[in-house]
Formats: structure tokens, C-alpha cells, sequence
């Protein structure tokens, strides 16, 4: 047998630096209502949104990537020629192929490094991590960008009172390197195909061609979620995962300085909160009042912002948790870069 030749990487790895995007359309409840037969009350009460923000109509997700992305290179003092690996968590890139993140790559100049896309929704960003962690100690690449963007209102009915108020656009990403420290924990991933139908794309591809075949009218394909059965997975499921991923990383509830859901519905982080039983001086991310569901842009997003406000500081313990449609789940301890 050939004996291989590997590679050994940095025994820990880190967030280097993150950076966001937010389109600068702000739309309030009091304007989606003029499309959406509701109110201000309805929809704060339900979610806890505020506002949220839509991109423009010619702005697409690799436009609102690379800026998130150029921010986070910024941050993180890390040029793009050094860049090894681009993940790119969406679910909204409206082409098959190629990937989001090969464009992305390429409008930054990271022309050497290898690019693919992850598809694991409002999870996708923290699995980003969990893979990015795995490459730099792996020695695979010294520095992976990850990156989490959507552009939802491609994919939504602003007048679907089950979606039209939640989902939103934006875009937040971080670069991930080598540390003298353990600065990542462990990531505690998985999901439950049996509630795959829980969040869809209705029709699929394969089913709207044949409709456009028959009727060239036919409808776009629109995102569908089964609201109720979506929360009520996320308030029971959700707090285990966390606690198994502060547990990976050694670490309890009174170790968290920061910690930073999914930003899916306010009443889902309150349920979190309560079950976590975080100390007072825990900060908790609540951008989905002002922001909306962004899905895998959600968690990166509302970090770089918080750090931007001066709400949370380098060196901070902070717990991120992602779930979403599969139903998927994925959840590490950090240290805020």
C-alpha cells in the first residue's frame, strides 16, 4: 500500500473578522400592509418585526455578497489573494449553476481559491463555520470566507400573510483562520427529514416547468412554511442543541456573553432565552425587529452589526444556533473577533 503524503493545519482556528450588508430599501409594516391585508399590531405581535429591508430589483445575491464580504476581508486584515476557500450559505441564488460563491470569489480577486455553495437555509451560515473550522485545521486552506446571503423577496408573496411579513434581504460574512487558541468549539449539526415539507419552495423546478409548458403565465415559485409546526419545533428542539454545543465547547450558560440565534421570530429567541436561563448580562440579538428573517444571512449579519454598534466587544463568548427548512439545525460557541 502507497503511504499518502497530508496535510496538518493549526491545531485551533478563529473568526478573524465579519462583515454585513443591508440593503437600503427599509420597508415598515405600516407600508407591507398597503400589499398584505394586516397591521403594524398583527405583525409585531406575531413576530416581533419591525421593519425589514428589501433589495433592489436589479441587486442580486452576489452584489449584496461581495460587499458583506469585502467588509469582512476589511475586519479581518486578510487580503483576498490569501483566501483558500469561499462558502457561500444561500438558498435564493436563482441559478443551478454556476455557484454564488465561484462569482463571488472572482469580484474579489480570490481567483485561486476553491468556491461552492451551501444549501441548509437559516442553519447554512453555522454550518459554513463548522466546515471552515474542519478546512484551516485540516490545513486545507489557511483562510475560508464564509459568507450568508439571501435575497427572499425573489422568493416570497408580499401579500402571503403565512411569509410576506417575515422574510427579507441582506447579507453578513466572516473570515475564519488560524489560532494560537481555541477560539471555535465543536459544531453540533444535524436535522429531521421527516418535516421536510415544514418549509418549501412551491411548485419545485421540475414542476413549474411542466406548468409553464401548459400556461406561460403560470406562477413564480414562492417560498411556503407551515408556521405553527416550525415554531413549535424550534422552541422544543432548538434549546437542546445549544446546550449540547456549550457542552462540545466546555462551556455553560454562564460562560455566554453573547448569544446570537437564527434571527427567524422574536417570540422564538424569547422561548430560547427563558430555557437557556442566561445571566442578565448575557446580550441577546434581537435584529429580526429591524432586519427581518434573513435565513442563513441572519447570524453573521446581526454579529457584524452588533460589533459595528459597539454592543458586543472582541474576545466576547458568543453562542450562535442556526435552524431552519430541511428542518436543519447547526450550533457553535465562538470568540467574537
Amino acid at each position: 500500500m502507497t503511504t499518502l503524503t497530508t496535510r496538518r493545519g493549526p491545531q485551533f482556528a478563529r473568526l478573524l473578522g465579519v462583515g454585513h450588508y443591508r440593503p437600503e430599501r427599509v420597508v415598515t409594516n405600516v407600508e407591507l400592509c398597503t400589499i398584505m391585508d394586516s397591521s403594524d399590531e398583527w405583525i409585531r405581535e406575531r413576530s416581533g418585526i419591525i421593519e425589514r429591508r428589501w433589495a433592489a430589483p436589479d441587486e442580486s445575491v452576489v452584489d449584496m455578497a461581495t460587499i458583506a464580504a469585502q467588509n469582512a476581508l476589511t475586519a479581518s486584515g486578510i487580503s483576498a489573494e490569501q483566501i483558500g476557500l469561499v462558502l457561500c450559505a444561500t438558498v435564493t441564488h436563482p441559478f443551478q449553476t454556476p455557484s454564488a460563491a465561484v462569482e463571488i470569489a472572482e469580484r474579489l480577486g480570490a481567483r485561486a481559491a476553491g468556491a461552492t455553495d451551501l444549501s441548509a437555509a437559516c442553519a447554512g451560515f453555522a454550518f459554513g463555520i463548522g466546515l471552515a473550522d474542519a478546512i484551516v485545521r485540516a490545513g486545507t486552506s489557511e483562510y475560508v470566507l464564509v459568507v450568508g446571503v439571501e435575497k427572499l423577496t425573489d422568493f416570497v408573496d408580499p401579500a402571503d400573510r403565512s411569509t410576506g411579513f417575515i422574510f427579507a434581504d441582506g447579507a453578513g460574512a466572516a473570515v475564519v483562520g488560524p489560532s494560537d487558541v481555541a477560539a471555535i468549539g465543536p459544531t453540533v449539526w444535524g436535522g429531521d427529514g421527516s418535516q421536510t415539507e415544514a418549509i418549501i419552495l412551491d411548485p419545485d423546478w421540475v414542476t413549474h416547468r411542466q406548468r409553464v409548458a401548459e400556461d406561460p403565465n403560470a406562477p413564480w415559485p414562492r417560498l411556503q412554511m407551515l408556521g405553527q409546526a416550525v415554531f413549535r419545533w424550534a422552541v422544543g428542539e432548538i434549546p437542546g442543541v445549544a446546550r449540547q454545543a456549550m457542552e462540545a465547547a466546555g462551556v455553560t450558560p454562564d460562560d455566554i456573553d453573547v448569544f446570537i440565534p437564527h434571527q427567524a421570530n422574536m417570540r422564538i429567541t424569547d422561548a430560547m432565552v427563558r430555557a437557556l436561563k442566561f445571566p442578565e448580562r448575557t446580550v441577546i440579538a434581537r435584529d429580526v425587529a429591524t432586519t427581518g428573517n434573513t435565513s442563513g444571512a441572519s447570524i453573521p449579519l446581526a454579529m457584524s452589526r452588533m460589533i459595528e454598534a459597539g454592543e458586543i466587544t472582541s474576545g466576547q463568548t458568543a453562542l450562535l444556533v442556526g435552524f431552519g427548512a430541511g428542518l436543519s439545525y447547526a450550533a457553535q460557541v465562538v470568540t467574537i473577533p
